[in-house]
């Protein structure tokens, strides 16, 4: 069984920065697409970033130029950098493995906020 966990959610204010990190369990991490999404508060679930197993990216364009999904096999970790927060950018946000977004982490709130 597949389990995620994320890690690095918090309070920030405006302009600053976070990192969430999502470790997977499982020796299916390397050869599966993984992602990020997110929930707003009282919105709808989603995508933010997507990284293939090749290391191809795509974002949405809310977040281009601002968030940067990456992933080390060798640690069964993804990773989302995100500079420039916004408090629009308030969520909780997810982490998913497999290219049908098979398997889901628990949520990490991250709340921009003067």
């Amino acid at each position: 069984q597949v389990q995620l966990v994320e890690s690095g959610g918090g309070l920030v204010q405006p302009g600053g920065s976070l990192r969430l990190s999502c470790a997977a369990s499982g020796s299916i991490f390397s050869i599966n697409r993984l992602g990020w999404y997110r929930q707003p508060p009282g919105k709808q679930r989603e995508v933010v970033a997507r990284i293939t197993s090749g290391g191809s990216t795509n974002y949405a364009d809310s977040v281009k130029g601002r968030f940067t999904i990456s992933r080390d096999n060798a640690k069964n970790t993804v990773y989302l950098q995100m500079n420039s927060l916004k408090p629009e950018d308030t969520a909780v946000y997810y982490c998913t493995l497999g290219d049908y977004d098979d398997f889901w982490g628990q949520g990490t709130q991250v709340t921009v906020s003067s």
